[in-house]
């Protein structure tokens, strides 16, 4: 199965106060996904954290971080310059590698649905995921921020949030809740104190009063700092790069007598907005792609895909255990297996049993999770399915693993003697999987409650043992 990465850019509506932004941070940390980076302004009262993984561990991630947020953010005290809706303001899911657009809005869907079900918080969507093509835009939903929706959702059907409410969450408000492409977060910082100075560049350049395609900006006061901001998103780098952007707004301010401080980028930009500005600005009448060092590297040296599982499986949260990590031995026995059969000139099959135990590991930390999900819900009856299916799926990998073993054993007698000991190795990998995968499933089945499913489960137990 092909490696599936999906980012994810929540903005919280705190930029003041470290401890609650770092709690927050923790929080998206503890389930093993890549924080990307992590940032704070004190003018927005704002923080944005970025990071990265597997669609279920990025999905879970998001999760936690609006439930940490919603305990920590009073969304009804906030003030600051930039828009907000809530105390978790906008969860965008983005597709990087394997995912499409449509399965990031899937998941911003399912998010949604868990983020009122769990946490009592009402969702709106927007961009791909936009159940209404008006909140396609992000603004339309916060009209007026958190002060006019919290005033109008309850008498307003065009203001009532898509799933949830009608009323806000008296603290934490709402969460907009989205899938995009990737876009870069970009502000330009004038010497200026006048407001009125970069809220006309802000009007000149963005999509909204005819500047510049996919281009969203709002001029914005940076009293802390005596200065003001043109703050932008572009959401479409390849449609209207930054270079672009940056060269009109920079006309702009020094026909207005306004020198620009300097730029700032929120969140991560993707490398290929600043090769393009670097060869435009250095005017490189030949370039492509291809000429960056690390894109021609990048393209030779595969991912360590162990390094990433064993990230994954490391911190105390992770949905990744004992059972992703029994999968995971299987699969390099198979892995294995399938080096010696070639090396021998044999044809045992053992590719097959490694791609089902890679999807086994992902399965199964996705089984806990669901179980986690089903337990802070605490209906009796989703728990019971949710701990069938966390006790199924270690006892699928422990069966499969004694088939496996079976064939590692006949190879063993096929091979020459040199070859034993990689053999050896596979097979002792093999028993660690099955063995790991039944106390697992011991692990889960004790704990149902229906009897008869119980004793179903532990007769298969019985079984493999």
């Amino acid at each position: 199965m092909a490696r599936q990465i999906v980012e994810c850019v929540p903005n919280f509506s705190e930029g003041r106060d470290a401890a609650k932004v770092h709690a927050i941070e923790a929080a998206i940390r503890a389930t093993g996904v890549l924080v990307l980076r992590a940032e704070m302004d004190r003018d927005h009262n704002r923080s944005v954290i970025t990071f990265a993984g597997s669609p279920d561990a990025v999905f879970q991630a998001a999760l936690r971080a609006i439930e940490k947020a919603a305990e920590l953010i009073d969304v009804s005290a906030h003030s600051g310059v930039h828009p907000r809706i809530g105390a978790t303001d906008v969860v965008p899911f983005v597709p990087i590698e394997g995912v499409t657009l449509e399965d990031c809005a899937e998941m911003a869907h399912r998010a949604g649905d868990e983020v009122w079900r769990l946490l009592g918080i009402p969702v709106y969507f927007y961009e791909a995921a936009a159940l209404r093509p008006e909140r396609r835009n992000l603004e339309h939903i916060r009209r007026g921020n958190f002060e006019a929706a919290v005033r109008e959702a309850n008498i307003d059907p065009a203001r009532a949030p898509d799933i949830g409410g009608p009323a806000l969450h008296p603290t934490a408000g709402a969460v907009v809740i989205g899938a995009r492409k990737l876009l870069v977060a970009w502000n330009i910082n004038l010497r200026t104190t006048d407001l009125g100075i970069a809220q006309a560049i802000a009007r000149k350049v963005r999509a909204a009063n005819g500047g510049f395609p996919c281009v969203k900006a709002l001029g914005l006061p940076l009293e802390s700092r005596g200065l003001t901001q043109v703050s932008m998103n572009l959401t479409d780098f390849e449609v209207t790069p930054p270079h672009v952007v940056f060269e009109a707004v920079r006309a702009e301010a020094r026909a207005a007598g306004v020198e620009i401080e300097g730029t700032e980028i929120i969140g991560l930009i993707p490398a290929k907005a600043l090769t393009s500005a670097g060869a435009f600005f250095m005017s490189i009448t030949d370039f492509e792609p291809g000429r960056v060092l690390e894109n021609r590297l990048a393209e030779g040296l595969p991912p360590d895909e162990l390094s990433l599982f064993l990230d994954r499986l490391s911190p105390p949260l992770s949905p990744a255990g004992g059972g992703s990590a029994a999968a995971a031995a299987g699969a390099m026995a198979a892995a294995l297996g399938s080096k010696i059969s070639r090396i021998a000139h044999l044809h045992d099959d053992f590719a097959a049993f490694r791609t089902w135990f890679t999807d086994a590991a992902r399965a199964d930390a996705a089984a806990f999770e669901r179980l986690l999900m089903a337990q802070k819900g605490g209906v009796a009856e989703e728990v019971e399915i949710a701990l069938a299916e966390a006790a199924q799926v270690p006892l699928d990998v422990a069966g499969k693993a004694a088939a496996m073993d079976e064939l590692l054993a006949a190879l063993f007698a096929r091979i020459a003697a040199y070859l034993h000991s990689d053999i050896t190795c596979a097979r002792a990998l093999s028993a660690a999987a099955r063995d790991g995968a039944i106390a697992t499933a011991q692990a889960n089945v004790v704990a149902i409650r229906d009897a008869a499913l119980r004793a179903r489960l532990e007769e298969k137990l019985r079984t493999l043992k």
